[in-house]
């Protein structure tokens, strides 16, 4: 729209895309507001829009993820999470926990040491999606409130796993951020239902997933009036036929500066499923940091070869506390070299 459209102005645009059966997303800033469409676009006439008063100019943006390209939101989003913001400059951000939350007890042992450790979201999985039958499933909603209530008890935001559509609902009454796993970044239904919950969605790429595909699935969450969205890189399969890899999944690195070239939205770097290794989760958190992800998301256990499940990735507290000390000292170097004359460059200790 024109800078000095009226509110009448924008709201005939606004009937005249629902007249033809699509979906306005609606986008106002301080100067100006821009309307996206979601729906089939053929089945309205550009020219027409372009005439309408008010109106500046319409535009068929090319890439099929429009609503979440750099396009249509030309500056980068800021996701708040309890008191902390994620994205732009902001220092790193750390999500940290037990693969799965096997008591109240255990979370809040892990819990307290990660927080000491300088981490700032607490992880824990209640429902888990996994391979066999005979792997450790969850606790489930007992799980879930272990979570809500140790997250109290350490004033720290929380994110978990949602494995089903029909526990959006519970596990949004529980947690801060609802994580969309990689087997589920096709799940449609799901990724629609958590979008409606306006809460911060983690979304995960699928381990198969190109670039293009993933954004699609995430532009449903904008879709569906939620902009609250934290890109998660956690690593795909290992590309060529018989090549035997010596980590669980490779960490596409390559992806984050994509994700922030190609979307406004905070990209976070996953190196516990990216490796399967707990000796690589250092090195790779350093990268993923140089690389421009906004945040990391570590699986932490003080006593890993008890886990109920992946032991084998997950770093001792004293481990963490190392990877985010690097991790800030290599945050802070980047944003130096960016910003020779600045002298007001975050040392990581704090947040926006």
């Amino acid at each position: 729209m024109k800078p000095k459209a009226s509110k009448e102005q924008v709201s005939e645009v606004i009937h005249k895309i629902k007249s033809v059966g699509l979906t306005p997303d609606v986008s106002s800033g301080e100067y100006q507001t821009v309307i996206g469409i979601v729906g089939d676009e053929k089945k309205i006439d550009f020219e027409q829009i372009k005439s309408m008063d008010g109106v500046l100019d319409a535009i068929r943006i090319q890439v099929p993820y429009r609503l979440i390209s750099r396009s249509y939101i030309p500056k980068d989003v800021l996701v708040k999470v309890g008191d902390i913001t994620i994205g732009k400059d902001n220092p790193p951000v750390y999500m940290a926990g037990p693969c799965s939350i096997e008591s109240y007890e255990q979370l809040y042992r892990i819990g307290r040491e990660v927080k000491e450790a300088g981490a700032h979201i607490l992880r824990g999985g209640a429902f888990k999606p996994r391979t066999s039958v005979h792997s450790f499933q969850g606790l489930g909603e007992e799980g879930l409130k272990h979570l809500q209530a140790v997250g109290k008890d350490l004033s720290m935001p929380t994110v978990t796993e949602i494995r089903s559509e029909i526990d959006v609902e519970m596990v949004a009454k529980h947690s801060d951020v609802l994580q969309i796993g990689a087997r589920n970044m096709f799940n449609q239904d799901l990724i629609e239902a958590a979008a409606k919950t306006g809460k911060p969605i983690l979304f995960k790429r699928g381990f198969s997933a190109q670039i293009d595909e993933y954004l699609s699935f995430a532009e449903r969450i904008v879709a569906n009036q939620n902009r609250n969205i934290l890109l998660c890189e956690r690593g795909i399969m290992p590309l060529g036929g018989g090549f035997k890899s010596q980590t669980r999944f490779t960490l596409d690195l390559n992806a984050v500066p994509v994700l922030r070239k190609e979307t406004p939205f905070p990209v976070i770097a996953d190196p516990s499923h990216g490796t399967g290794r707990r000796d690589l989760v250092l090195p790779m958190s350093r990268a993923a940091i140089a690389s421009g992800a906004h945040g990391l998301m570590i699986e932490v256990h003080d006593r890993p070869q008890d886990a109920l499940s992946d032991g084998a990735q997950a770093v001792l507290p004293e481990d963490l506390k190392k990877i985010i000390k690097v991790s800030n000292l290599v945050h802070k170097a980047i944003r130096e070299s960016e910003s020779p004359f600045s002298s007001d460059v975050s040392n990581g200790s704090g947040r926006a």
